[in-house]
């Protein structure tokens, strides 16, 4: 008699609900019982394109206000389609469109901040 055994990571999560995360992260209308997990993907994706936005702006070189609000606005576009339109979620589950487009925002901006000096 043998016993399988998942290998479990610090935070009591299985790599292959991991694996599985990704996958629905990726795949268009996916279902998202964990409301905590559709969070995080739209944050971790919001911090990624921060920093890819701020090294593209340093080394274009975007500066100022134009530099700025142009940031602002294909950093909430991007989180805006990807859950209203390519995920296609219920926005009032999550408390509107306003809090999924603000999720995680100030943390990506600081990342876009630190790679745009950085990239100069």
């Amino acid at each position: 008699m043998s016993t399988k055994t998942k290998t479990i990571e610090r935070n009591g999560v299985s790599k292959s609900s991991q694996a599985s995360l990704w996958i629905r992260a990726l795949t268009s209308n996916s279902e998202w019982p964990d409301k905590e997990e559709f969070l995080d993907v739209i944050y971790w994706a919001r911090q990624a394109l921060g920093i890819i936005l701020g090294i593209f702006w340093g080394l274009l070189p975007l500066k100022g206000f134009l530099g700025l609000i142009l940031f602002v606005v294909i950093n909430a576009g991007v989180i805006y389609f990807y859950f209203s339109n390519f995920q296609n979620i219920d926005e009032d589950e999550y408390g509107g469109a306003w809090e999924l487009t603000k999720e995680g925002f100030m943390t990506s901006f600081a990342g876009f901040l630190v790679m745009s000096l950085q990239c100069m």
